[in-house]
C-alpha cells in the first residue's frame, strides 16, 4: 500500500516541528514522521521532587519570527521572561567576576589590561580586512583584539552556545554576522552598529524565554496543531527517487508499529541529524552521505542539582556563569535556573544547572551520571561555597550535543546545496544549518517552508495565466 502526500518532513525535533507547522497552516498536505514516541528532540521539560528541569536547552531567546509561531498557537500567556539585566559571572583565578556586557562595564571593567580596552577603540576607529580564507573565531580574536579577551570572555562565551573549541569554529559559518561587519565596514563595531540600523521589521529586546511549565510547553503545543499528521514511533528506512514522469517524486519506506509501508510525496524535507539524513539520502547520492556524516559533534552532560539554599554561602542571583577552558574544569558553565525563572525549585531551595565536556572534552560521555553529579558539585562547591551535599540531581548525557561550525562547514554547505539542488523538492532543516539554538532552528524551519510556498505558487500563478 502506497500513501501519497504533498510534503512529507522527516525529524520531529524543533526545526521539523514548525517547518510541518507552517506548511499545514498554508493548507499543505504535509506530514511529519518521528521515529522516537515524542515530539521535540533535546527539548524536554520534567517535574520531579518539587524541582522543574529541562533535559536540554534551559532556556530561549526571544526571536521576532519564533514569536510569531507563539502567539499563534496560543502560548504566549505562558511565556516567563528571565530579567534582561540579570548578571552573568566568568569565572577568573578562582573567583566569579561579573562579565561586563555594555560599553562603560568593559571599560570601566579589572577584567580585562587596557591593552585589551585600547584594541576595542582601535576597532571602532580603524579599518581592516577580513583574511581571504575560513579563519577560526580564535584567529578571529587575537587578530583584531587580544588573546586576552579571547581567554575570559569569547573562549567561554563560544563553549556556552557551541560547547565548541575556539581555534576549530570557523567565525564565518558560527557567527557570520561578526565576519559580515567587518567586511562591510573594516571594523567589527561600527558593522554591527549599521546593521541593526538597516534592520527591518520591530525590534525585540534579546531576552531569554520559558514557558510557566518549561521549554517543551513549546513542541508539545505545536505537536497539538499538527494533530494526526504527526505521527510519532515511525522511522524511515530508505528514501528513493521516482521515476521523473512521477507527479510525486519521492518515496519512503516507512516502519510504524511492526508494519511496513510507502510513502509518496512531491515534496521532501529532512529535518533528522545529519549522521541519519546523510544515511536516509544515501541511495539518492552517496555525496550526502559523505558530506553530511562529516559534520562534527560535541559531547555535553547536563547535569541539574538542587541545594537547600542555607547550605550556599555564596551570591546565585543572576543567571549563572561560565568557565574558561584555562581554569582546569570540566564545567563549561551553569545556570542558577531558580533565579532566572520562577517555579524552578521548592521554597527554600536552588536548583542549578551545569554543562561539562564539549568539543575539548569528550571524554565526558563515558562517565556514569553518578560520576557526573559528583563532579558538578565538587567543582561547584569551592566557588559558591556550598556547604552540603545536593538534595537532587538528575543528569543527561548527549553523546552528540551540539553540531560543530568548524573551519570548512560553510564549504560543506554549499556542496550539499549544489546536491540538493540536483533533486528538485528536496529540502533540508536542521540545527547544522543557521545555527543550534532554539530561535535559528525555529526560522530556518519557517524559512524552508516559506521556500515550498513560494516554489507550489509560481507553477500555480501561471496556470492561472494559461
Amino acid at each position: 500500500m502506497t500513501a501519497s502526500h504533498s510534503v512529507v518532513v522527516v525529524g520531529g525535533g524543533i526545526s521539523g516541528l514548525v517547518c510541518a507547522y507552517a506548511l499545514r497552516r498554508a493548507g499543505f498536505d504535509a506530514v511529519l514522521l518521528e521515529s522516537s514516541d515524542r515530539p521535540g528532540g533535546v527539548i524536554r521539560s520534567e517535574r520531579r521532587e518539587g524541582y522543574l528541569f529541562e533535559h536540554g536547552p534551559q532556556s530561549f531567546t526571544a526571536t521576532g519570527p519564533l514569536l510569531g509561531v507563539i502567539r499563534e498557537i496560543g502560548l504566549e500567556e505562558q511565556i516567563v521572561r528571565g530579567d534582561p539585566h540579570a548578571a552573568r559571572f566568568v569565572l577568573v583565578q578562582g573567583a566569579l567576576e561579573r562579565a561586563p556586557l555594555s560599553p562603560p562595564a568593559f571599560f570601566a571593567s579589572s577584567l580585562f589590561g587596557w591593552g585589551t580596552k585600547l584594541s576595542v577603540l582601535r576597532d571602532l576607529f580603524g579599518r581592516s580586512h577580513p583574511p581571504a580564507e575560513d579563519e577560526s573565531i580564535a584567529q578571529f580574536i587575537r587578530r583584531r583584539f587580544s588573546a586576552e579577551l579571547l581567554e575570559k570572555l569569547v573562549g567561554p562565551f563560544v563553549s556556552g552556545v557551541y560547547a565548541g573549541d575556539p581555534e576549530r569554529l570557523s567565525l564565518r559559518s558560527a557567527f557570520p554576522q561578526l565576519h559580515a561587519a567587518e567586511l562591510a565596514k573594516g571594523s567589527l563595531i561600527r558593522g554591527m552598529l549599521s546593521a541593526a540600523k538597516e534592520k527591518k521589521g520591530p525590534r525585540e529586546r534579546p531576552t531569554l524565554l520559558s514557558f510557566r511549565e518549561g521549554n517543551e510547553m513549546l513542541p508539545r503545543a505545536l505537536a497539538e496543531r499538527l494533530g494526526d499528521a504527526l505521527r510519532l514511533k515511525t522511522e524511515v528506512t530508505r528514501i528513493a527517487k521516482n521515476d521523473s514522469s512521477a507527479t510525486r517524486r519521492f518515496s519512503l519506506e516507512v516502519t510504524r508499529g511492526g508494519h511496513s509501508e510507502t510513502l509518496s510525496c512531491e515534496r521532501l524535507v529532512v529535518a533528522t541529524p545529519p549522521d541519519t539524513a546523510g544515511r536516509l539520502l544515501a541511495d539518492l547520492d552517496p555525496d550526502f552521505a559523505t558530506q553530511l556524516g562529516a559534520i562534527e559533534f560535541a559531547a555535553v552532560a547536563v547535569v541539574s542539582l538542587g541545594y537547600e539554599k542555607q547550605h550556599i554561602a555564596g551570591d546565585v542571583n543572576g543567571f549563572g556563569f561560565l568557565v574558561p577552558r584555562s581554569a582546569g574544569l570540566r564545567i563549561l558553565g551553569t545556570v542558577w535556573n531558580s533565579s532566572l525563572f520562577p517555579g524552578r525549585a521548592p521554597e527554600g531551595q536552588v536548583l542549578m544547572t551545569s554543562f561539562l565536556g564539549g568539543a575539548t572534552d569528550p571524554g565526558i560521555a563515558s562517565l556514569s551520571a553518578a560520576a557526573l553529579a559528583d563532579l558538578a558539585h565538587r567543582e561547584l562547591a569551592p566557588l559558591l561555597q556550598i556547604r552540603q551535599q545536593p538534595v537532587f540531581s538528575h543528569v543527561r548525557v548527549y553523546p552528540r550535543a551540539l553540531p560543530q561550525y568548524n573551519l570548512g562547514h560553510s564549504a560543506r554547505l554549499a556542496r550539499l546545496e549544489k546536491l540538493r539542488a540536483a533533486f528538485p523538492g528536496l529540502w533540508f532543516a536542521g540545527n547544522y544549518w543557521n545555527g543550534p539554538a532554539v530561535g535559528a532552528c525555529s526560522e530556518f524551519g519557517l524559512e524552508t517552508a516559506a521556500a515550498i510556498l513560494a516554489g507550489a505558487a509560481a507553477p500555480a500563478a501561471a496556470e492561472q495565466h494559461v
